[in-house]
């Protein structure tokens, strides 16, 4: 079984900043993607953005060059740091990995159960 915790998020103001911090642990050989996703109310799931096993990243037009993903392999967490965060930021923030149980294994994916965002003065 995998689990995922996330953390950090919470109620801040216009322009302020939070990290979210997701962490995995269970049967995972190797993790190959994770991502951060993001539902506001009323509106359909997207992707934040998305960090590579090499690396790479990806960012939703919506956020480039306010928000930065990373990860940490040893911890096997990813993190989201968002900065000058708007109102149309609120939302609840998912993480997602994509990982192998064993090195023969299919890939497989796995969601948390995310963390609400608020953005508001």
């Amino acid at each position: 079984q995998v689990q995922l915790v996330e953390s950090g998020g919470g109620l801040v103001q216009p322009g302020g900043s939070l990290r979210l911090s997701c962490a995995a642990s269970g049967s995972i050989f190797s993790i190959n993607a994770m991502g951060w996703y993001r539902q506001a109310p009323g509106k359909e799931r997207e992707q934040v953005a998305g960090i590579t096993s090499g690396g790479s990243t990806n960012y939703a037009d919506s956020v480039k060059g306010r928000f930065t993903i990373s990860r940490d392999n040893a911890k096997k967490t990813v993190y989201l740091q968002m900065n000058s965060l708007k109102p149309e930021d609120t939302a609840v923030y998912y993480c997602k990995i994509d990982f192998y149980i064993s090195s023969w294994s299919y890939l497989r994916n796995y969601w948390g159960k995310g963390t609400l965002v608020t953005v508001s003065s």
